[in-house]
C-alpha cells in the first residue's frame, strides 16, 4: 500500500504592477522626501508569490524577547530574490514581513503561535522599470503574512506600516485605482475606464536618488485639488493634455537612450492608437494607452510588438 504524504498548503497570490498615468512633483519636505501627485492604476500583470505553510505550527520558534528582525530570520525562508539584492535580508519582501511583526510586537497583538513560512517569489516585472514591482511583493507580503498569522491589522494600519517600506507600497495595500498625494500615502479611490495598454521595457535603469538629485527635474508643479483630478480624467486617461505631465521623463530620456528609444516608438503609434504614449514613475518602462478600436486588432498589436526596439506586453487594468 502506498504511502501518500499530503501537500504543504499554499497561498498564491498575483503580486500587481502598477502605472502612473501622471507624476507631479509639487514640492520638497522638511523630511527631506517630496510632496507627489499622481493616479495610479493597477494592472493584471506582474509577479507571482507563492507562501508554504510548514507542516505545523511553528510555537517553540516565537520568543518574546527577540526582535522583528531575528522572529523574521526563524519564521521565514524566501527564494527566487537572490539576484534582485546584494543581501537578501535587503529584500523589500523582509523587509515588510519584519514591518509587520514590530507592529505586532510594539501593539502587543503577537499570537503565541505562528506559522513557519517559505515564500517564493515568481519574478517577471523588470526592476527600476517604474511599475513598482518591489513594492508590490511587499504589500502582498503585508496582506498574506497578516492574514495566514492572524494578526488582524486592518488596512489604514497596513497602509500606515507600507508607507515606512516605501512610497509605492500603499497602492498596493489600498488595492484599487487611486488619486495618490504626500509620498504617495495619502490615497483617494478614483473610478477609470476599462482600458487596455501596450507596454515596453527597455534595458535600462536610472537610479531614484540620481533623479529626485537632478538639477533639471521640475519639482515644483502647482498643486491640484483632488476634485480637479477626478473631474479632469478626460486630460490624463487616455491622452496627456497640459498641465498633466511626467516630470522625470525629460531627465530620464536625457540619461537613458533605451527609454528614449521606446517613448519615441510608442509616440509613432499615438495616431493609430488615439492615445498619448508617457513613461511611468521614475522610468523605465513606458506606455501607450490603447483605445476600443484597436485593442481588438490582435494582428496589429502582434506586429507592434515584433517590431518594438525592446521587449513588449499588452496589459489591462486590474
Amino acid at each position: 500500500m502506498t504511502e501518500h504524504t499530503m501537500a504543504k498548503p499554499v497561498i498564491t497570490r498575483l503580486s500587481p504592477a502598477k502605472i502612473n498615468l501622471f507624476l507631479h512633483i509639487t514640492g520638497k519636505r522638511a523630511d527631506g522626501y517630496h510632496n507627489l501627485q499622481t493616479v495610479f492604476r493597477l494592472l493584471d500583470w506582474g509577479d507571482y508569490l507563492h507562501f508554504t505553510l510548514a507542516d505545523e505550527v511553528a510555537s517553540s520558534t516565537i520568543d518574546k524577547t527577540l526582535d522583528a528582525d531575528e522572529l523574521c530570520h526563524q519564521l521565514l525562508t524566501l527564494s527566487g530574490a537572490d539576484t534582485i539584492t546584494t543581501s537578501i535580508n535587503d529584500n523589500l519582501i523582509l523587509k515588510a514581513a519584519s514591518a509587520l511583526l514590530t507592529f505586532a510586537i510594539q501593539a502587543n497583538r503577537l499570537p503565541k503561535q505562528l506559522a513557519q513560512i517559505q515564500i517564493t517569489l515568481d519574478k517577471h516585472l523588470p526592476m527600476g522599470a517604474g511599475l513598482g514591482g518591489g513594492s508590490s511583493n511587499a504589500a502582498t507580503t503585508l496582506l498574506v503574512l497578516n492574514e495566514i498569522w492572524q494578526l488582524d491589522v486592518n488596512q489604514n494600519e497596513l497602509i500606515k506600516i507600507a508607507a515606512t517600506i516605501g512610497a509605492d507600497v500603499p497602492i498596493f495595500i489600498f488595492d484599487q485605482d487611486a488619486i495618490a498625494m504626500g509620498i504617495g500615502e495619502e490615497l483617494t479611490a478614483i473610478d477609470l475606464p476599462e482600458q487596455q495598454y501596450l507596454v515596453l521595457t527597455p534595458n535600462a535603469h536610472v537610479s531614484t536618488a540620481q533623479l529626485f538629485a537632478h538639477p533639471q527635474l521640475q519639482r515644483d508643479i502647482i498643486p491640484l485639488s483632488i476634485e480637479t483630478i477626478q473631474s479632469e480624467s478626460n486630460d490624463y486617461v487616455q491622452y496627456l493634455n497640459k498641465p498633466y505631465q511626467n516630470v522625470f521623463t525629460p531627465v530620464v530620456t536625457s540619461l537613458a537612450p533605451a527609454v528614449d528609444d521606446a517613448l519615441r516608438y510608442l509616440q509613432g503609434l499615438e495616431s493609430h492608437a488615439l492615445g498619448t504614449a508617457r513613461m511611468t514613475g521614475s522610468g523605465s518602462a513606458v506606455f501607450l494607452p490603447l483605445d476600443a478600436s484597436v485593442a481588438t486588432d490582435k494582428a496589429l498589436l502582434a506586429k507592434w510588438i515584433e517590431d518594438a526596439p525592446c521587449a513588449g506586453y499588452l496589459v489591462r487594468n486590474l
